[in-house]
Order: C-alpha cells, then sequence, then structure tokens
C-alpha cells in the first residue's frame, strides 16, 4: 500500500546538537518502527553531527540553500537540486554553511 506523508501538517521538533552537531535542527519526521523520512532545516552555522551509517543508508535530497556534506571525512559542497548517498557502514555529515537556511529531505531505510 503506497502512504501519502504530509509534512506540511506535521508538528515540528526543534533538535539541539542533533548527532552531536552544532546549533539545532528543526525536523518534521516520519517513522514506522523501521524506516525514518525527514524534512529539515539546518539554519546558518548548523550542522548534523558526523555519524555512522552501521545498520542502514541515507538519501539526503537539498530542496533548498546549500552547504558542505562531509562524507567519510571529505567535505565536499552541496546545493539546491542535488542529492548525497550515504552507504551503509559510512559515516557523514551536513554542514549549513551559507548565510541562509537548508532545507532538506531525507531517507534512512534499514538494511
Amino acid at each position: 500500500t503506497i502512504m501519502i506523508i504530509d509534512f506540511n501538517t506535521m508538528e515540528a521538533t526543534i533538535i539541539p546538537n542533533f548527532k552531536g552537531g552544532e546549533k539545532e535542527m528543526t525536523a518534521r519526521m516520519f517513522w514506522d518502527g523501521t524506516n525514518r523520512i525527514l524534512r529539515g532545516i539546518l539554519q546558518p552555522g548548523a550542522s548534523i553531527g558526523e555519524h555512522t551509517h552501521e545498520i542502514d543508508c541515507e538519501v539526503l535530497f537539498v530542496v533548498d540553500g546549500e552547504g558542505t556534506l562531509i562524507d567519510d571525512g571529505v567535505p565536499s559542497p552541496i546545493s539546491k537540486g542535488q542529492c548525497a548517498y550515504c552507504p551503509k557502514g559510512h559515516r557523514h555529515s551536513l554542514v549549513n554553511t551559507s548565510d541562509a537556511p537548508l532545507e532538506f529531505y531525507a531517507t534512512v531505510p534499514k538494511q
């Protein structure tokens, strides 16, 4: 069965220092007990701390803004319309290095 997930009607959660990152992330999150899908916003200077995907992977799609994706310790610019994939067993971080909010969608399916 296909499910429509409406992030516009979900309550936003403010998560300080997400995964050990700087500042806070605003998130609207769906979780079915196994898989997570979220719409997140990082304000300027905010980040998601570097973390390893031990039992899952992550696909991250930037909807608006720009920042730096750190993939296994290697920084790369990422911006609106780009997608990043972090396979199981790898680590990554996302940092808003711009002067505007960075909005993204992320899916974290268990493998």
